[in-house]
């Protein structure tokens, strides 16, 4: 049995816990975990007994290439998905299909009730998520090839910059290196800011502002291995840092590896962020930390699990997380570091391996 099939299998286990006969997949993402398939605007049905894509001719070769076991049901022109799947599904026979409620709008979900009256259809949410969220070994590997990329381009871009550079520029240029490197783009779009500007988390780069008009600037970037992603955040300090800085990120610093030390199997989500807001509490700075620590990491930037408040997802081995605690004050900016880590059978394992430390912020000269 080839992995998607075994994933497959590991699927119907859960529906027949949940009591339905069929999953109807319509994430792109989950399409692709469940069939090795990376095309898109398809979907899947997994029953006991069913393994359909719906897919169109657009895909024809692509889907014999890439997932020849599965039976295939070619959407003709004018017809929508719902509309295929809703004619489809009683003649098979069944009587109770779940959607994924997170990837499935209102419209769709109405089409799919007019399309037949003989079958019930049922919210789920999460299920092909929870298979995802624990890797494996070609998973991992991946992975590990993601950041790879992504460390090279930064050591590259960080030998490039000037200080007549804008944002966008140097973010362009970690794009462009990334690709270089084989990835097939960035995991997002990546994040460069400086001064004031890092205190947005998820700052757009600007044309406007140049590395030389603040002492410090933060990038968030992550390659995208096609499909499995990393995703890291550092500081660079332009010429002298100011004790503030020195004294923001250490405590950031602090908070990170207080929160990476506690990543172990059996431990839950919210235990680890608690570690890290602690750690910037017992600062003074609780109340410039608004986000979760981190999330899992994979197929998608942003996976299960979700190290954040009021998650109580108990860890596994084989689970790949970011950990990103910051502080950010207005006006004067925002510190975040941000490593990718994998649970081990008996701990974790730090991914990324660009230096943490004070004297690894600071840039000679640009």
């Amino acid at each position: 049995m080839n992995r998607s099939a075994q994933r497959r299998e590991n699927l119907r286990r859960i529906l027949r816990r949940a009591g339905v006969d069929a999953l109807l997949v319509t994430s792109q993402a989950n399409v692709f975990y469940l069939t090795g398939f990376t095309g898109d605007a398809s979907a899947l049905l997994v029953g006991e007994n069913l393994e359909l894509v719906i897919s169109d001719g657009r895909f024809t070769t692509q889907l014999a290439e890439e997932c020849p076991e599965l039976q295939v049901e070619l959407r003709p022109p004018g017809l929508t998905i719902p509309q295929l799947v809703g004619g489809i599904v009683g003649p098979l026979g069944c009587r109770a299909v779940a959607v994924e409620a997170e990837h499935l709008s209102v419209a769709d979900f109405a089409s799919l009730q007019q399309a037949t009256t003989t079958v019930s259809w049922i919210p789920s949410q999460g299920w092909v998520e929870e298979l995802r969220a624990v890797k494996d070994e070609q998973e991992l590997r991946a992975i590990r090839e993601a950041v790879a990329i992504a460390e090279e381009s930064f050591a590259a871009v960080r030998a490039e910059l000037q200080g007549s550079m804008n944002e966008k520029e140097v973010a362009d240029l970690l794009d462009l290196h990334m690709r270089r490197r084989g990835a097939t783009g960035s995991s997002f779009p990546t994040i460069v800011a400086v001064g004031a500007r890092s205190a947005l988390p998820h700052a757009r780069p600007s044309p406007r502002r140049h590395l030389q008009e603040a002492p410090f600037l933060l990038i968030d970037w992550g390659a995208d291995g096609s499909p499995y992603k990393s995703d890291l955040t550092r500081m660079i300090g332009i010429g002298s840092l100011t004790n503030e800085f020195e004294r923001i990120y250490q405590i950031v610093l602090a908070a990170q590896e207080r929160a990476i030390a506690a990543i172990r199997p059996g431990v839950a989500a919210q235990d680890i962020d608690a570690e890290a807001r602690k750690s910037i509490e017992e600062a003074g700075f609780g109340d410039f930390f608004g986000h979760g620590l981190g999330h899992g990491l994979g197929i998608e930037i942003h996976e299960m699990p979700r190290l954040r408040q009021q998650s109580n997802t108990l860890l596994q081995p084989g689970m790949v997380v970011t950990v990103e605690p910051g502080i950010y004050l207005p006006q004067w900016g925002g510190i975040r570091l941000e490593d990718d880590v994998l649970v081990t059978d008996d701990g974790r394992e730090v991914l990324s391996s660009i230096p943490r430390g004070l004297d690894s912020v600071r840039l000679s000269s640009v």
